[in-house]
């Protein structure tokens, strides 16, 4: 039987200062194409549904027709209540800055997380996608995080992007805070944590990484 794999996307395409944002494109497209290619069934979800926004800077030039080609699992996605009830053998939640706007605070986020880790099964995100996991906390009462190996999006690519000021708060502190053992790389270098079967990547360029990690836990 085919494994199963959850992406849950933003819904949110600006900041609260009203920076445009959305999902970063490529932290979507290169974990769902290989996971395709390993023949996953993939559940495409966003937090409120409906088409995904995308953030324009993840469109640079030099992406391959393949990566700009998922766009078009980006329309009309089912919103994540719908499905939070499946079975998954996986969750991937991929980046970009809207996630610092509804991830945080969407309970069933927080419950699809718990859930697929406690049945024995992956939970995988990278760059700003572990803002996801701050606040998921397990059926002890302990952070999902506490005393695993993590990372994400640094507080230095933060100011680097100079955006500190935009979010809710800094992902690297929220997770230290949390317990986590945070394990950061310089900018933009590819880093990725494994701890059991969660799986974190720093930024976009260990997106790659993070879901050839998934694929050997599945496997």
């Amino acid at each position: 039987m085919a494994k199963h794999v959850l992406i849950i996307a933003t819904s949110a395409d600006k900041l609260e200062n009203g920076h445009a944002t959305g999902l970063w494109l490529e932290e979507f497209a290169a974990p769902y194409l290989q996971f395709e290619k390993q023949g996953y069934k993939v559940t495409v979800a966003s937090i409120e549904g409906g088409d995904v926004p995308i953030d324009a800077n993840s469109l640079e030039d030099g992406l391959s027709q393949e990566i700009l080609d998922t766009q078009t699992l980006l329309k009309n996605t089912v919103r994540l209540d719908q499905v939070a009830d499946d079975s998954y053998d996986a969750v991937f939640l991929p980046g970009g800055h809207g996630t610092v706007v509804d991830f945080p605070d969407s309970e069933t986020l927080q419950r699809v997380v718990r859930d697929v880790y406690e049945s024995g099964n992956v939970v995988a995100a990278v760059c700003h996608g572990p803002i996801g996991l701050v606040n998921v906390t397990l059926s002890n009462g302990e952070p999902l995080v506490k005393d695993k190996q993590v990372t994400g999006f640094t507080d230095a690519e933060e100011r680097e992007m100079q955006l500190e000021s935009a979010v809710p708060f800094l992902l690297e502190s929220a997770l230290r805070e949390k317990g986590g053992k945070f394990d950061g790389a310089d900018n933009w270098a590819v880093n990725v944590a494994v701890d059991e079967r969660l799986v974190t990547g720093q930024n976009p360029q260990s997106s790659e990484r993070v879901a050839e990690e998934v694929v050997k836990l599945l496997n």
